[in-house]
Formats: structure tokens, C-alpha cells, sequence
């Protein structure tokens, strides 16, 4: 199961920790703010009720009257939002401000509160709107029932006030979040571009085109880079190791290789009846040395990365080879290979695959051969050989790979070609068929190879 990215994980972390954050903190304000505007309103209320308290008076026939000491214009103006009452314990709305005209405010009738003790209520005004009212009992000194005095104002604009605030502040911490969010996702991206600046040298290196990871990396990146600097030149040694014992064990039969072959003559030129057989193993010997020194050198070179082996160059060679050696031969050999086309393996590798089915395609064919090369996905190529020879039957292509297996042995050659072909592509994680030839209408060998990735 693949994960998501480490880049859409951080971003998704900060985006979620940054809007939980705002959230909570929004609310924190809110209910400050909430809480603040209505104890200032409920705190006017109060001061407006003292100035109310202060100006009621007994006159000289009993009755009770309010002196001008209420400031605020408001009382004054009928249906303003900002009103007061007072109430006997025997009749509701004794004494009202103008505001009030004729309308009655209907206070709870729950618990009365104690002498001097303020309570807080939302009532309905004249209009129908909702009051924010304080009340309060009081009793004067030369009036026999406690008096209940009531100021009230219109809570719509405490209501109001609260609402712009939220909004404000919603719209405040939406551009606020955005703005966090969009800097940690800078500071990802800056922070991970180490990550895919390794993954740019990476790609260098499995195409071929550097040795070893090249630059300078945050410290808590390059401790990476140096170990796995440090395991590819490790494996480099290890695999120019391995060659090295490859060719030595190669060179070290050779010369006795060739002393037999020498004795071998030397029987032959004197008749001796097991020369032949003698030469055969001899030369079967001779073969196999250079078909398992070849499996060692290409089995190293696959496990090598960075290896790349433009095709053109080792095509256009290998074309001017087997023209010459057909020289008396009509032999029409066509390349249709792209410049930018590279084998992610050994040279020598390559060499000996293309240069084996070559060989196949001018033995077997009348005139004309075609060596063509496309891609065939991501990370592989396909090279095609085909020739406009009698082709092969399809249940005896199978076969055709087995080493020493030879189908007309009126043609020359030692049956190890295609062989060593298989041999070779599978080491490298490829593969080979044959196939009629839709174009020439001979054989068709397709060698599928792996490719040096391109980056997007």
C-alpha cells in the first residue's frame, strides 16, 4: 500500500492543528467580546438607574415625581429603545418615561429581589422587540410601598453589535488561516525541496549520467547521502572485483586452452583416430569459457547502477561489420534506431546480443535486414531484428534458444547464439522472442531491455 505523500501529510497536519487552533481561539474572543459588550450595556443600564433612583421624589400630597436629572435625550423621544419604569406593589407602570408612551412593561413575576438588589431580565417593549432591562426594589423613607425601578433598552443593538463583531471575526480568521496555510506551505516546500532535489541526483544516477550523488544536502539529509555514496562505491568494488576474478579465471584457461589445441594438431597431422573428438570437447570447452564469462560480466554489470549504452553507437559498428563480412553478398541492412535511445546495461553486453542476431538474420536472409528500436513503457526498449529469410515454423521457435540446437546444419555456426542472447537479456530482468516479420516476411527477433528512465 503506497502512502500518501510527505508533502500532502504535513500540509494536512498544519491545515488541520491551524483551523482547530483559529476555531478555538475565535470562539475564545467571541465569548470575551459577548461577554464584555453586554456587562457594558448591563453597566450603563445601572448608571441610568441611579441617576433614576436619584431623582425620585415624595411630594407634599403623598405622590411621587422624577426630578430632570436624567441626561440621556432618549426618555424622551417616544419609541427611542431606551426606556424606564416605576412600579408600587399595587399598580405596574406608576411612573414611565415618555419613551414609553402609553405602553406597560411586564416584568417576571418570579422572586422579587431583596432591598437594593439588582436583577436582569429580557422583556418586551412597546414594538415588540426585546429589552434588556435591570430592575431593582428601593424603598423611600417617606413612601409607604417598596418601589420597583426599571430601565431597559432595546437589545437589538447589543444584538447587532455582537453579530458585525462575529462576522468581523469570522472573515478576520479565514484570511488568517489561509494565510497560515499557505506559509507552512512554503515552509514545506522549502523545507522538503532537499528531498527532491536527491530524488533529481537519483534519477542522474540510475540514467547513467553520474557515479555517485553530487551536492550539498541539510545536515539531516547528507549523513543519507554520504552511506549511500559509500554502499555504491562499496558495490563498485565489489562487482570490478567480481569481473576481474571473471577475467582471470578466462585468461588462466585460455593458455591451456590453446596448448591442447596445439596437441590437438599435432595428432592430427599424425593421424591419431581420437583428434577429432578431442578437438570437439576442446572447442565445446572453449565455448563455454566465453558463454559463462560472459553470463559473470553481464550479471555484474546489471547489478550496477548508472549504466547507459546509447544503442546508436553500438548499432551503426556492428552494421558495418556484417556488411563487410557479407561483402560478396547483395546485403541490404537497414538501422532505424533514435539517437536518444540507451540501453541501461554493459556495452560489451549489448554488443554481443545484437551482434548475435545479426549474424542469424545475414545467414538466414536473402538480402535485407531491418534493426529497429522502440520504446516500449517506462524504464524498457524493444530492439527488433528481422530478415527476409524462410522464417521458422512457431513450434520450433521455442527451441531455437536452446544452446547447441541447430535446425539446418547445411548453415554454419555453432547453435549458441540465440542462447546466449536469452541468456544475456534475462540477467538484465529482459526477455527475447522471435516472430514472423509482418515487413520483410522472414524471422523477427525482439529483444526487450530495460531503458534509463526518463524524468518528466
Amino acid at each position: 500500500m503506497r502512502l500518501p505523500s510527505l508533502r500532502l501529510r504535513l500540509l494536512w497536519g498544519a491545515s488541520v492543528w491551524v483551523s482547530v487552533a483559529l476555531v478555538a481561539v475565535g470562539i475564545l474572543l467571541f465569548e470575551l467580546f459577548h461577554n464584555y459588550a453586554t456587562e457594558d450595556v448591563f453597566d450603563d443600564l445601572s448608571n441610568q438607574q441611579d441617576q433614576l433612583l436619584a431623582g425620585i421624589s415624595v411630594g407634599a400630597d403623598g405622590g411621587l415625581a422624577v426630578g430632570p436629572v436624567l441626561s440621556d435625550p432618549r426618555f424622551e423621544r417616544p419609541y427611542s429603545g431606551l426606556y424606564w419604569q416605576v412600579d408600587s406593589q399595587g399598580r405596574s407602570g406608576l411612573l414611565r418615561s415618555r419613551s414609553l408612551w402609553d405602553f406597560v412593561m411586564d416584568m417576571p413575576r418570579g422572586m422579587p429581589p431583596a432591598d437594593g438588589e439588582q436583577h436582569r431580565h429580557r422583556v418586551k417593549g412597546p414594538k415588540g422587540e426585546e429589552l434588556l432591562a435591570v430592575e431593582r426594589i428601593v424603598s423611600l423613607p417617606d413612601y409607604a410601598e417598596p418601589l420597583l425601578v426599571v430601565v431597559a433598552l432595546d437589545a437589538s443593538r447589543l444584538d447587532e453589535a455582537i453579530r458585525n463583531f462575529r462576522q468581523v471575526l469570522m472573515l478576520s480568521f479565514v484570511v488568517l488561516g489561509l494565510g497560515l496555510i499557505g506559509a507552512a506551505a512554503l515552509q514545506v516546500f522549502i523545507g522538503l525541496r532537499p528531498l527532491s532535489l536527491l530524488r533529481t541526483r537519483l534519477g542522474l544516477l540510475r540514467d547513467g549520467e553520474s557515479a555517485r550523488l553530487e551536492g550539498g544536502f541539510p545536515s539531516e539529509v547528507q549523513p543519507l547521502v554520504d552511506d549511500l555514496n559509500a554502499l555504491l562505491a562499496h558495490q563498485a568494488q565489489v562487482v570490478e572485483r567480481g569481473r576481474l576474478l571473471a577475467g582471470n579465471l578466462a585468461h588462466g584457461l585460455k593458455t591451456p586452452l590453446a596448448v591442447a589445441a596445439n596437441e590437438i594438431e599435432r595428432l592430427e597431422e599424425t593421424g591419431e583416430a581420437d583428434a577429432p573428438l578431442i578437438r570437439a570437447q576442446l572447442e565445446r570447452m572453449q565455448r563455454q569459457v566465453d558463454h559463462h564469462t560472459a553470463r559473470a560480466r553481464a550479471a555484474a554489470s546489471s547489478a550496477r547502477p548508472g549504466q547507459r549504452c546509447p544503442v546508436a553507437e553500438v548499432a551503426q559498428p556492428l552494421a558495418g561489420v556484417v556488411e563487410r563480412l557479407n561483402a560478396g553478398r547483395a546485403l541490404s541492412l537497414t538501422l532505424d534506431v533514435p539517437a536518444d535511445a540507451a540501453f541501461r546495461g554493459e556495452r560489451q553486453d549489448l554488443e554481443e546480443m545484437l551482434g548475435n542476431l545479426l549474424d542469424n538474420a545475414a545467414k538466414w536472409g536473402k538480402g535485407r535486414i531491418l534493426l529497429s528500436c522502440r520504446g516500449a513503457e517506462r524504464g524498457w526498449l524493444e530492439l527488433a531484428v528481422e530478415d527476409d529469410g524462410p522464417g521458422l515454423a512457431a513450434e520450433l521457435r521455442e527451441d531455437a534458444f536452446e544452446r547447441g540446437r541447430r535446425h539446418d546444419t547445411a548453415v554454419p555456426g555453432t547453435g549458441l547464439g540465440l542462447g546466449i542472447v536469452r541468456d544475456l537479456a534475462e540477467l538484465y530482468g529482459g526477455s527475447v522472442r522471435l516472430e514472423s516479420s509482418r515487413e520483410l516476411g522472414g524471422l523477427k527477433a525482439v529483444l526487450r531491455l530495460p531503458a534509463p528512465w526518463r524524468r518528466a
